[in-house]
């Protein structure tokens, strides 16, 4: 529903949800759901459409030129596959470096992460604040009363999965060569949640989202600046330092996780789990001293690559994999928040791709 100034308000549902919400949830529950609703409420209401960012002056040339660039993603996108939505029409300049401050606890002799539960979205093993403070009130809070580890990173983008129409964040503009496939990736993935969320799934639904927009966003930028082109070598380049980052904090959870499970003591354990941070600190280079629950993370991003691959073998191309994956249902899997779904996705190629033969060409926006 839009005003006179083009900006956008929260649909009656959602009103309806989160009264729903207020009136069976408890007090952490309650106070969680109306910092969330105040700043997604705050966050739309200063929603601008991009034609009218486009006609601003005070807008810089940078903003502009991502901004005009959009809707070819989203067409991208939506021919390979992905669902049709109304995001990412309008744009909001946040002024601040995060669209969120996650947070996320783990027990600390162990790859178990906390995990919250809330109506339609299950249970997540992070909560998202709009407020930095707030955000590191409660890990502090949570790490005195629980003995977690806990950490607080920065989101640039996040879904309502349908019940808002998610504008474009000015965190999601970044600065640099690599702003573009920056910006098309973070689109891409946000609009794989819009496509399918399974409710207690955490782990598929992130990885699913990382494995579709990592190769939709190779397939972009090589159909529109060439395989040999500064612009995707520049990109490779940026994902290659990202992927050595991330494949140090694989083999610190790895190592860990081999060490929790041993049959040393806890005071052993402690000992040499600090000895193996302090490590990886060295080798990241970094002021910052990860612990369980940014490890945690990392695997929550990154699982059953092999079996995505070979579906996307299977299916031929990407609409049949999108539209397969899409068939997908909490019953499909074991458990609530699955590890490893390499099975699922094994009888899905079975149930849904068998026999298809087909690759479909990817659109240049």
């Amino acid at each position: 529903m839009k005003n006179e100034c083009g900006r956008f308000t929260p649909p009656m549902r959602w009103l309806v949800l989160f009264i729903t919400a207020l009136t069976t949830s408890g007090c952490f529950t309650t106070r969680y759901l109306l910092q969330a609703a105040g700043g997604q409420y705050e966050l739309l209401h200063s929603a601008r459409s991009l034609h009218s960012v486009q006609e601003d002056p005070n807008v810089s040339p940078r903003v502009k030129r991502l901004l005009a660039r959009v809707p070819a993603i989203k067409r991208f996108g939506e021919f390979n596959g992905l669902t049709p939505t109304q995001n990412y029409t309008h744009y909001t300049d946040l002024h601040r470096s995060a669209a969120v401050y996650v947070v996320q606890g783990c027990a600390p002799l162990a790859f178990t992460p906390k995990r919250w539960s809330f109506p339609i979205a299950g249970t997540v093993p992070y909560l998202g604040f709009f407020d930095e403070a707030n955000a590191r009130a409660y890990a502090d809070e949570l790490q005195a009363e629980e003995q977690l580890d806990v950490t607080v990173r920065t989101a640039s983008a996040y879904s309502t999965l349908g019940w808002f129409r998610d504008p474009v964040l000015s965190t999601m503009l970044r600065e640099g060569p690599d702003a573009f496939p920056d910006l098309a990736n973070v689109v891409l993935h946000e609009s794989v949640h819009a496509t399918l969320y399974v409710a207690d799934q955490s782990a598929f639904n992130e990885s699913l989202a990382s494995f579709v927009a990592d190769r939709l966003t190779w397939d972009l930028m090589v159909g529109r600046f060439g395989l040999r082109s500064k612009e995707v070598t520049d990109w490779q380049a940026g994902e290659a330092r990202a992927e050595r980052f991330v494949t140090e904090l694989r083999r610190a959870h790895d190592e860990l996780a081999a060490l929790y499970a041993s049959n040393r003591s806890d005071d052993e354990k402690r000992s040499l789990k600090d000895a193996r941070l302090d490590a990886l600190q060295r080798a990241l280079g970094t002021k910052r001293r990860y612990n369980n629950a940014d490890l945690a993370g990392v695997r929550t991003y990154d699982s059953g690559t092999e079996a995505f691959e070979q579906l996307r073998r299977v299916c031929g191309s990407w609409p049949r994999f999108l539209a397969a994956v899409k068939t997908l249902k909490a019953d499909d899997f074991a458990e609530p928040q699955q590890r490893g779904f390499d099975t699922v996705l094994a009888a899905l190629a079975t149930r849904a791709c068998a026999g298809t033969t087909v690759v479909q060409p990817s659109a240049l926006p």
